[in-house]
């Protein structure tokens, strides 16, 4: 994880964070959601010592990117800016998981109190079946849904990225999307977390030739020190540069993008693409202890499950228990039990399902499953509600921008798994999702 910031007195402060928050941000993350947490911050993660700045607050995972963000603050642009900014330089540099061709979700807090939320997750391809990663005797196919063009739906990212922008950016587009081009045409050097993530991957990247092509150095993994060059995705940023979102959903890349999918077996086509839209809505938000946190609404579920999981945390005297002590830890692993049953038997794709959000974020709710809670036993997830097995892993990346006017951004976006499906279309550099 990687924290610069873009300089001033220490006003803006980065701190260590309990068990408590750790554990809940942790629950946050994996559904891909994303809030202003509270007053920390994901470079807590990775560094024991306090960060401060006085005229904003770049966090990503890679720190060329994290430095592409800190200089569109100080050349003046917005949060929002810095946020589109980083966005495609993740793509270049973190390329695991930064993207154009996944997806992701954007909070945002105005300087004046405003708040919106970006959804710009991917679409299943119109002729996606409910039955299409099963075998003809209904058992699942292994690797189907995870690897190659199949397993590609449609992407949200250049959608979210371009619609943040316009709507909410104050610099022009080639000045966020041309630390990228760089990047790409001229390469980085790659140094050791770069080349372990490359090479956790090799042999699956091995089995595309486009995508080998770019992420192997002549079939073998990259070593320290090595330039990772990257023209074709160069070309394309050159497109979207140049035409906005329709530089990816139209012409060149799309036509490249589609040819690709339907000779790898994929159902993407041009209509598909073309009718891809970002969607806005309205954040989830509540209190705790003082603190407003704002965070994703459905499709993801993290928003609800955190507030769920506050609220019921909030009728507990964590700071009187002590920080890592017994009760206090029973106390949020059932919170956390109760806001997961409900998350995975209750919440789902809001274009299809009721979601009882407000009673699931109600604190008389929280008050009902705190009743329910003994104090001296763990909880049986059976007897609570639907259980689903745990199949989250780490494979994404989340941001957090502020600037110095106090607008913030909190975006997450991913491929889901590690390079996503490892598939390219050829002539456009992107890796696409699965």
């Amino acid at each position: 994880m990687s924290l610069l910031a873009a300089g001033g007195k220490p006003n803006i402060r980065a701190r260590r964070i309990d068990v408590a928050a750790i554990a809940l941000l942790t629950a946050c993350l994996l559904p891909a959601c994303l809030g202003l947490l509270i007053a920390v911050s994901a470079a807590d993660a990775a560094s024991d010592r306090p960060v401060a700045a006085g005229k904003g607050m770049v966090v990503s995972a890679q720190h060329l990117a994290t430095g592409v963000g800190v200089d569109i603050l100080k050349a003046g642009g917005n949060a929002i800016d810095a946020a589109v900014a980083v966005g495609y330089a993740l793509a270049v540099v973190y390329p695991a998981a930064g993207n154009l061709g996944g997806g992701g979700f954007m909070t945002i807090r105005f300087a004046d109190g405003r708040t919106t939320f970006l959804d710009f997750r991917e679409k299943a391809p119109r002729a996606a079946r409910k039955d299409m990663f099963l075998d003809r005797d209904g058992n699942v196919i292994s690797g189907a849904a995870t690897s190659g063009w199949l397993a590609v739906g449609v992407p949200g990212t250049v959608s979210g990225l371009e619609y943040a922008r316009k709507k909410y950016g104050t610099i022009r587009r080639a000045a966020l999307i041309d630390p990228a081009i760089r990047l790409a045409e001229d390469g980085f050097v790659l140094q050791q977390g770069d080349v372990d993530v490359l090479a956790s991957a090799s042999d699956d990247l091995k089995r595309f030739p486009a995508t080998a092509a770019i992420f192997l150095d002549k079939g073998q993994p990259f070593t320290v020190g090595q330039k990772l060059v990257q023209r074709e995705l160069a070309d394309t940023l050159r497109l979207i540069g140049k035409h906005g979102a329709d530089g990816f959903y139209a012409g060149r890349t799309a036509a490249a993008i589609v040819k690709a999918s339907r000779s790898g077996g994929g159902i993407i086509d041009q209509d598909d693409l073309e009718r891809y839209k970002t969607r806005e809505l309205a954040p989830i938000e509540c209190d705790y202890r003082g603190y407003h946190v704002i965070s994703a609404p459905p499709p993801s579920s993290g928003g609800v499950a955190l507030c769920e999981m506050l609220n019921i945390l909030e009728g507990y005297p964590l700071r009187e228990l002590g920080y890592g002590s017994a009760q206090a830890l029973h106390d949020e692993i059932e919170a956390m039990r109760h806001a997961f049953a409900d998350r995975s038997s209750l919440l789902g794709d809001p274009d299809f399902v009721g979601n009882p959000v407000r009673e699931l974020v109600d604190k008389k709710y929280a008050a009902k499953i705190r009743d329910a809670i003994a104090p001296d036993k763990a909880g049986v997830s059976d007897a609570i509600g639907q259980v689903i097995e745990p199949h989250e892993g780490s494979n994404t990346t989340h941001f957090s921008i502020i600037d110095d006017a106090g607008n913030a951004v909190s975006m997450t976006y991913t491929l889901n798994d590690w390079f996503g499906a490892k598939v390219v279309a050829t002539g456009t550099g992107v890796l696409m999702n699965d």
